[in-house]
């Protein structure tokens, strides 16, 4: 048994019935909806039109809201319904991020992830979706796409009928006849200040995605007429948390590398100031990803009720032993115990890449965010956390083992890596990208909103400024200590930059 959805556009007349039947069966709070009418009038008087499309959770054969989901709040029933459980939710919002199709909300009354279920309720005892039940022109249809003798199958098999987005390889069980092309591609109709009976939501920037009137995506004579904004999920948080982690991953492996090649010498001292930076760091990453929660009071359960598919769930437990490593590592430069320091140091330092790294493949499960599914980016994440270990190293005062050959070997490092980043980050926007929603998200990172943050703050004032500082400035430790907290600081930007630049791409 496999439940689907079937919009025939043919009958469809916007009328809104859905959404309020959706609203009244599943209580939905104000200024979020798990079905909505999207509005597209195209053309140019006297041959305009107007042509709709009714949204909603997609069902999909593969959804990637559950693969993500770190303690099974998102699960797929055997009857095919994406199902979730408020009650689990610990509010990460990472499979809002993993749907491409702008089906799930933050319920603000509950500060939990929801969507639209079948009216799973329902269905259970022999009835439609509340949906169905309204439909004046029984333009939505439901049943069972494995019974050949159901409507939905019939019409599935004999109508020309598409999805959106199957590049995603998400297999959705939402089926359009009729489908528009100004509406079922997000980016295909420019979007106004003003729609038809509303303005659009200015409580999140941009009504949660960007419009770029300059587009080459954009159809010409197409003008979103109604449609419902969705808000950014991850905020702030999230790139204060990559940072963190770069830098509490990654503060030991330059050193340990330098030593393993015999450019630097076995300091204890500096070891346990490192360690001690590494503790710190990764107790604020856990702390940023504790905050970013919208119920993180129930943070525990992604170690007590894992759901071990999910790189969120897999990431809690690299950053835990990643931890213990550092912790026992410390203990052992604090009280002079050299032979425990030797041991642990290299399975601290891979353990502190695997940290650095992981997020990369959670940013891979977003399949929503197609601009964080670029290959390159578990390197960039390892080699963020080696940037930041240089930068850390070039700040370190004598007093705490900052000797002036730790800094020259500190700067040679942090040029390097500066590069090793630049190039990296200019191949990871000039790269041929697979799909419309990710060169979307390139050009907005590059010439729409994030254009100064990222040229200006992230590239200019984080990368090439202090690669001229180290080049052509006498060598001493101001230049170094400031060519270090540039590159900091411009690591920041980038994170920020590329996290948000993700999320404004509309994807319904």
């Amino acid at each position: 048994m496999r439940y689907g959805f079937l919009i025939d556009n043919r009958k469809c007349i916007g009328c809104h019935s859905c959404t309020v039947a959706c609203k009244t069966e599943n209580r939905v709070p104000l200024g979020v909806n798990r079905t909505w009418v999207k509005y597209v009038e195209k053309g140019k008087f006297p041959q305009a039109r107007r042509v709709f499309q009714v949204t909603r959770c997609n069902h999909c054969e593969k959804p990637p809201c559950v693969e993500i989901c770190p303690v099974r709040a998102m699960f797929q029933r055997r009857d095919g319904i994406v199902d979730f459980n408020p009650d689990q939710c610990i509010g990460c919002k990472a499979c809002m991020q993993a749907c491409p199709y702008d089906a799930i909300y933050l319920d603000p009354m509950r500060n939990t992830t929801a969507k639209c279920h079948f009216c799973a309720h329902r269905v259970e005892v022999g009835l439609q979706p509340a949906c169905v039940a309204v439909c004046p022109e029984q333009a939505i249809i439901t049943g069972d796409l494995d019974d050949p003798a159901s409507e939905i199958a019939s019409l599935v098999g004999r109508e020309p009928v598409r999805v959106r987005k199957p590049e995603q390889g998400t297999r959705p069980k939402l089926y359009y006849i009729d489908a528009d092309e100004s509406a079922i591609v997000p980016t295909a109709a420019r979007h106004e200040a003003f729609y038809m009976w509303a303005q659009r939501n200015t409580r999140v920037h941009g009504g949660g995605a960007a419009y770029m009137p300059d587009s080459p995506l954009l159809q010409k004579n197409a003008l979103a007429a109604y449609d419902v904004a969705h808000a950014r999920p991850w905020n702030w948080f999230v790139p204060l948390y990559c940072w963190l982690k770069s830098l509490g991953s990654g503060v030991l492996a330059v050193p340990a590398i330098s030593v393993a090649f015999g450019w630097l010498s076995v300091s204890p001292t500096r070891d346990a100031v490192l360690a001690s930076i590494a503790l710190v760091f990764t107790a604020a990453t856990l702390l940023a990803l504790v905050a970013d929660l919208s119920r993180p009071e129930r943070f525990l359960r992604v170690m007590t009720s894992p759901q071990t598919e999910s790189w969120l769930s897999r990431g809690s437990y690299i950053l835990g032993v990643y931890s213990v490593l550092v912790g026992v590592f410390w203990l052992g430069a604090i009280i002079r115990l050299p032979l425990l320091a030797s041991l642990l140091l290299w399975p601290t330092v891979v353990s502190g890449f695997c940290a650095a790294g992981y997020t990369a493949f959670l940013f891979g499960q977003c399949e929503g965010r197609d601009l964080w599914q670029t290959p390159l980016l578990p390197v960039h994440f390892v080699l963020q956390a080696l940037l930041s270990s240089a930068a850390v190293l070039a700040l370190l005062p004598a007093s705490l083992g900052g000797t002036d050959h730790t800094r020259s070997t500190a700067a040679e490092a942090l040029a390097l890596f500066l590069i090793l980043h630049v190039l990296i980050l200019m191949g990871e926007i000039a790269m041929p990208h697979a799909t419309d929603n990710a060169v979307y998200a390139a050009r907005l990172l590059t010439r729409g909103m994030c254009r100064n943050w990222f040229w200006i703050g992230a590239v200019g004032l984080g990368a090439l400024l202090p690669l001229l500082l180290l080049w052509l400035a006498p060598p001493n430790a101001v230049v170094t200590a400031i060519s270090g907290v540039l590159a900091l600081a411009g690591l920041y930007v980038y994170e920020w930059c590329f996290v948000m630049a993700g999320q404004l791409v509309p994807n319904s």
